[in-house]
């Protein structure tokens, strides 16, 4: 497994890394601790060090898993966190250094790790990046010893810029992929002048980019992609990367004659993020160990040439850009 360094963390760590936000199973379909760890255990053996987490992930039954196996484990496996996404109404008021704190220290306590490598920000209001007092929090964390680093979750460009003004924040997660192309404008500079580690996730816009999914296929009740698709439950760019499904599968199709008999996408969008190098990894999910294996062949494919990186630039001009570029 190729490596990268994770910005001013130091870390450096599989350029294809493991999401967790339904390692235990589908979406909605409740949580499965030996379908988890069997997974994890998968990706650990085949070379990934950093698997990314949050507490709200089956209301902390992910980061419990995400304990257990990297404590079993005498290799350094980082481990990434998030928090905040418990603040319920979820507005800045919310947001509390005593809040946080006790979030980070049921983490600690939750997943059985000594200090959490990275905890984020899980996606906070955008008033909270205005507010140093919970930024300077971390600080004292990382001071007791329950941290090593700061990151932050982001949905918008703006908020991203807006995070790294603190000197604090070592990483930024953001969604990044063929049909969500806009951090690469400007952000990425600015990430990599102040060596800022980028965590890309929903790098397969909830599975549109695997090439899988037709008009036909249906989702199930309790999945973000039947009941989140208009942003009903949380930002509707977590569901399809934000654009309608069925523009997705338009595009799709002309991407599958870029790249004439893959039936599987997966390896190719993944490998498209990887050809950005201000990228420090990428945290595809899986619900099957099948699904890790597709992910895990993008590290093996040399780079997109260049004619090719135009035909998937054209194809997001002429149908997705005016979607979703200036919303995020």
């Amino acid at each position: 497994m190729n490596k990268r360094r994770l910005g001013k963390t130091g870390f450096e760590i599989s350029e294809i890394s493991l999401g967790t936000w339904q390692v235990g199973g589908k979406w909605g379909s409740g949580f499965d601790d030996k379908l988890a760890e069997s997974i994890l255990e998968k990706a650990i053996d085949a070379g990934v060090n950093f698997i990314d987490t949050a507490d709200v992930y089956e209301d902390r039954a992910s980061e419990a898993a995400v304990g257990r196996v990297v404590r079993r484990h005498s290799d350094r496996i980082y481990t990434a966190t998030k928090v905040g996404r418990f603040v319920d109404p979820h507005v800045s008021a919310g947001y509390t250094a005593d809040v946080l704190r006790d979030y980070v220290e049921r983490c600690l306590k939750n997943s059985g790790l000594e200090t959490l490598d990275l905890v984020q920000l899980h996606c906070p209001p955008v008033e909270v990046y205005y507010r140093p007092e919970i930024f300077e929090l971390f600080d004292r964390l990382k001071d007791e010893g329950k941290i090593l680093n700061l990151g932050v979750s982001v949905e918008k460009v703006e908020e991203a810029l807006k995070a790294i003004e603190f000197s604090n924040v070592t990483t930024v997660q953001i969604i990044f992929n063929m049909f969500r192309q806009r951090p690469a404008e400007l952000f990425f500079k600015e990430a990599a002048k102040k060596d800022v580690g980028i965590i890309v996730r929903v790098p397969l816009a909830s599975g549109l980019l695997t090439g899988r999914y037709s008009r036909s296929t249906e989702f199930g009740p309790d999945d973000h992609r039947t009941y989140n698709r208009d942003g009903a439950a949380f930002d509707k760019g977590e569901t399809f990367s934000g654009i309608p499904f069925e523009t997705g599968l338009d595009a799709v199709d002309e991407l599958k004659a870029v790249f004439p008999g893959q039936d599987n996408l997966a390896p190719v969008a993944l490998r498209w993020i990887l050809d950005h190098p201000e990228v420090s990894t990428i945290i595809p999910g899986a619900s099957k160990p099948e699904h890790l294996e597709s992910n895990l062949t993008a590290a093996g494919l040399a780079p997109l040439d260049a004619s090719v990186h135009g035909k998937i630039d054209t194809i997001y001009e002429q149908r997705i850009k005016a979607l979703v570029h200036q919303l995020w």
